[in-house]
């Protein structure tokens, strides 16, 4: 499946494929740049966006992150030691370890969302809103989808 993209100076095909893979370059280097601006990876950025809206597990946030159990222990101890996390037992099953942010955790992820929030705007800002709005439908759609195909509740 190839795309027929127009500017006012020249037409370029792009396959889905092609679609997929520079956009992914494009969202990855805007959210570098914005996790470098925090001293932050982008693995420890991916770990506050999971902590955001929800406190899960260790094992659930190796689902998440689709990282090794010890991998995510490694990284939740770093985000510890800087002051952005927790780990406290779960409401539900005091023998099960959950991490949330702390409020030093939960103000630096508002920050950093919101600046990202305002490039992807920009960024978006470049089609007109009926292509914006469908582009979003998309997204969302095969999001969903993948996540489902592999077990993750994007809604818990």
């Amino acid at each position: 499946m190839t795309t027929l993209i127009q500017s006012p100076s020249k037409t370029v095909e792009l396959s889905a494929v092609d679609g997929l893979a520079q956009l992914s370059f494009l969202i990855q280097d805007v959210l570098s740049s914005r996790a470098s601006k925090y001293g932050l990876s982008m693995t420890l950025a991916r770990l506050l966006g999971v902590l955001r809206d929800r406190t899960p597990s260790v094992n659930e946030l190796a689902v998440f992150l689709d990282l090794d159990k010890s991998s995510v222990s490694g990284l939740i101890t770093r985000a510890e030691e800087r002051g952005l996390v927790e780990r406290v037992p779960s409401l539900a099953d005091g023998r099960v370890v959950v991490v949330r942010l702390t409020k030093r955790g939960r103000s630096q992820v508002r920050k950093f969302t919101s600046e990202f929030e305002s490039d992807a705007v920009s960024l978006l800002s470049l089609l007109s809103y009926k292509d914006a709005s469908a582009l979003a439908s998309l997204i969302s759609r095969l999001l969903v989808a993948h996540a489902e195909a592999h077990g993750v509740d994007l809604f818990a």
